[in-house]
């Protein structure tokens, strides 16, 4: 299934239906009278978040969804049939804006949460709702209230625990898929990620998180180098950040200070969110240049810095054990 994150989709309830003048004429009946009904109400549009959905891809293909208008009113007093609501169903963590994409309309980001979008009309009043001890006899009828109508944009924001960042080729992937049952594609060049993975990491009986792998960002991704900085949406709601940097390539300082000013230039509390440093690659690298490498990089940072190889898995299971406590510390606010 192909992945997609963002769409644009046009929404549109129901009209209420109309209000009828009629009469009733029955042979013996003396005083007949007005008795037009009212109209029905048209469909509203809502939201619901579901938990088996993880794209918009959907989307791509059925952009537009309107509700009926409701059936219109008749004689012998008959109130016109409402139509049926539409419901549109999105991925859990799914966002609407407004067509200009700065005004969020609603976050879906829990399992059943629903919200009414646009309002159906209401239905016109027939004759019977204006019959007074002055106007015995009204001809009056009105039509249905319009609905409601716009362009709006979904934006997904995958749902994870933890969040994996950090240049491309350093070694993500691979981490994510020995510390989970997830299959990312892994191979040696770089941008071999082109759209987040998510992967379920258990410690034990009663523990486990999501963990989410992004594409690999590069110096300039703000300004849309590479692939951009639009998949850090998806490590937003992130308890904790797993920084992993390629300690073979040698310049594990530069790599660190350019994945923090992209953070910092794309906001979102992103540079604010606690932040894991690792080394990856140690099975590639000399006691010596691991000891030097991780030094530096102490010194930059100001703070502990962990080391490991995810391609041997070690100091893997260590790692997790860190994510699990900063992801349980934030469950207890």
């Amino acid at each position: 299934m192909k992945f997609l994150d963002q769409a644009k989709i046009y929404v549109r309830s129901g009209d209420g239906g109309d209000g009828v003048v009629a009469f009733r004429r029955e042979k013996y009946i003396e005083f007949g009278g007005p008795d037009g009904g009212k109209g029905g109400k048209g469909g509203d549009v809502l939201f619901e978040a579901v938990a088996n959905l993880n794209t918009l891809i959907d989307f791509r293909y059925t952009q537009h969804f309107r509700a009926r208008k409701g059936g219109n009113g008749s004689g012998s007093d008959r109130t016109g049939a409402g139509s049926e609501d539409v419901l549109i169903q999105v991925p859990i963590g799914t966002q609407i804006f407004d067509e200009s994409k700065e005004v969020l309309l609603a976050d879906l980001d829990e399992p059943g949460k629903r919200i009414l979008l646009c309002r159906g009309g209401d239905g016109g009043f027939g004759n019977a709702s204006f019959k007074s001890s002055t106007n015995r006899a009204p001809r009056r009828a009105d039509k249905g209230w319009p609905g409601e109508e716009r362009w709006i944009w979904l934006r997904l924001k995958l749902i994870a625990d933890a969040g994996l960042i950090g240049l491309p080729n350093a070694g993500k992937s691979t981490f994510l898929s020995v510390a989970s049952a997830a299959r990312p594609k892994i191979a040696d060049y770089p941008f071999t990620t082109l759209h987040p993975q998510l992967g379920v990491v258990r410690l034990s009986d009663t523990e486990e998180f999501v963990l989410a792998d992004i594409p690999g960002l590069i110096e300039g991704a703000h300004e849309g180098a590479g692939l951009g900085d639009r998949f850090l949406g998806h490590v937003e709601r992130c308890a904790v950040l797993l920084h992993l940097i390629d300690g073979a390539d040698g310049n594990v300082v530069d790599a660190w200070r350019t994945i923090r000013e992209e953070l910092i230039a794309y906001g979102g509390g992103l540079a604010d969110k606690p932040e894991i440093v690792a080394i990856n690659k140690t099975d590639a690298m000399t006691p010596q240049q691991l000891g030097t490498r991780r030094r530096a990089l102490e010194k930059a940072t100001g703070g502990p810095v962990i080391t490991l190889s995810a391609a041997t898995q070690g100091n893997v299971a260590e790692t997790l054990r860190l994510l699990q406590t900063a992801i349980t510390d934030h469950r207890r606010g």
